[in-house]
């Protein structure tokens, strides 16, 4: 663009340690939430205590996402970071006083007030550290420059890949070999270096972006109209939760699909295994961008996530439903860094985060949605369907013979769903008004005052002073208590 301005370096550097700040948070609070899970269940053996416990944790993240959106836009993004971790780290601190002032017999009974209490508070410390992520969507507009954010975004997603991988790996050991307290006692130990580090990391930031027509406090009035200001913006947002709709078809069924191929033992190896393909995503990301247009990129992207769920369980051959993972893990943070690129570069600095949270908010609910419908729609109905000879006789010749030819009609079903929609927004008018406002948009006031170079070979400092008005401060210090003398 002709009125991009020169990237900072120190300012780059400041992104990767908020972003290597933002891994150890993230890792952290994955992992005692991954152990919670585990633990509840190996202590209760009851899998609606879990589903409780994860489905509480998606409704409070679809209930406060707006709420933290517009925290983020009216506060500095380093005091919003810090917050989400003193509050995570206060969480954590209580269940472990609770763990040590009941026996974990009491706490393990979910018939009983304390093993929700106890689940209450790690659940809170988890959902909060959503703060401290749609912070650092902003923080990628205030750091890196427009024409580089994607490849930013990348790294993002890599991240976020690690976190999962190491998480989903360790937790199980930690729970396994540790116990829950030592567990919780780790998690306090991280989240408090996370946050001793934090304090250390420098975000210039010349003050809280003021948002226009808005009221000088937090409100929410703000919310939509940030939204429709965008042409196609809306469209993006429904189309993310259309696409978390039809996610939420194989969060619900992919593990007991895979457990039909899989002993649990095997399956938690291969879940391990394929996330690496949130890694591989993310970086692809990171080393070739997105290209002109990211919302082209974004379909495309969900093109082949359809085809792939239309073909993955095709038959019940275990390589092929693992190829399919990995591959669907690539994909999905590819989908995931082109929706934080364009809303980084069509939506005003002052008002991404109100709708970094509205976007989390919505995409948020939908995939529980689906997952809650689909549960019982795949074991009441298509599963026994598909036992039938008239089941066989109809669907045999596309989806084969076996045990779990039910979930595979449902995989294919949504993802031929999916596939109509993305044709359809290939030819849809929002589709053209966004890529027209994202190839028009020019940087933001703000990313320019954060990443201009100053002229004349006068050092950054703060983001705006320069050599030369720090030179005249004195001088003009002179003047003024000449003139009151």
């Amino acid at each position: 663009m002709a009125n991009q301005v020169a990237p900072s370096p120190r300012l780059v550097r400041n992104f990767y340690q908020v972003l290597v700040n933002t891994a150890l948070a993230n890792i952290t609070s994955s992992y005692l939430w991954w152990a919670l899970t585990f633990w509840a269940y190996l202590e209760t053996r009851s899998v609606l205590a879990t589903a409780i416990i994860g489905g509480s944790y998606m409704l409070l993240v679809a209930v406060f996402g707006v709420v933290f959106g517009v925290i983020v836009d009216h506060m500095k993004k380093k005091a919003v970071m810090v917050l989400s971790s003193m509050v995570t780290l206060i969480t954590y601190l209580l269940a472990g006083i609770l763990y040590l002032s009941f026996p974990e017999s009491v706490l393990v009974d979910w018939g009983g007030p304390w093993f929700w209490v106890f689940a209450g508070v790690i659940l809170i410390g988890g959902v909060v550290e959503n703060l401290r992520n749609i912070a650092l969507s902003t923080t990628v507009t205030l750091l890196v420059p427009s024409d580089r954010r994607d490849r930013a975004n990348g790294l993002v997603g890599t991240v976020q890949g690690i976190a999962f991988m190491v998480t989903s790996v360790f937790s199980g050991l930690s729970i396994g070999l540790l116990g829950m307290g030592w567990t919780v006692v780790i998690a306090i130990v991280a989240t408090a270096v996370a946050l001793l580090h934090l304090l250390f990391v420098s975000i210039p930031e010349r003050g809280i972006a003021p948002v226009e027509g808005a009221p000088p406090k937090p409100g929410f009035r703000g919310v939509i109209p940030a939204v429709v200001a965008v042409p196609g913006l809306l469209a993006l947002i429904l189309f993310s939760t259309f696409n978390n709709l039809v996610g939420g078809v194989f969060m619900a069924l992919m593990d007991p699909y895979g457990l039909t191929l899989f002993s649990v033992e095997l399956w938690g190896i291969v879940l391990g295994v394929t996330s690496i393909g949130f890694i591989v995503g993310g970086a692809l990301v990171a080393t070739f961008g997105l290209g002109k247009n990211p919302v082209r990129t974004m379909l495309f992207v969900n093109i082949g996530i359809a085809v792939l769920g239309m073909t993955f369980a095709i038959r019940e051959l275990w390589w092929i439903y693992a190829l399919g993972i990995l591959i669907f893990m690539c994909l999905m943070p590819i989908a995931e860094a082109a929706e934080q690129t364009i809303v980084q570069r069509v939506v005003p600095f002052e008002k991404q985060g109100r709708v970094f949270g509205f976007a989390a908010s919505v995409e948020s609910a939908a995939a529980p949605l689906s997952s809650f419908l689909v549960g019982p729609l795949a074991q009441f109905w298509l599963i026994p369907y598909m036992e039938t000879v008239e089941g066989r006789e109809t669907w045999g010749w596309l989806v084969g013979e076996g045990e779990a030819r039910g979930i595979a009609l449902a995989f294919m079903g949504a993802s031929a769903v999916l596939l109509v929609v993305v044709l359809l927004a290939f030819i849809s008018s929002p589709y053209r008004r966004l890529s027209k406002a994202y190839a028009s948009a020019p940087p933001s006031i703000q990313e320019a005052e954060a990443t201009a170079e100053p002229v004349l070979g006068s050092r950054l400092v703060r983001g705006t002073e320069t050599a030369d008005a720090r030179d005249a401060a004195p001088a003009a210090s002179h003047e003024e208590e000449e003139a009151r003398r």
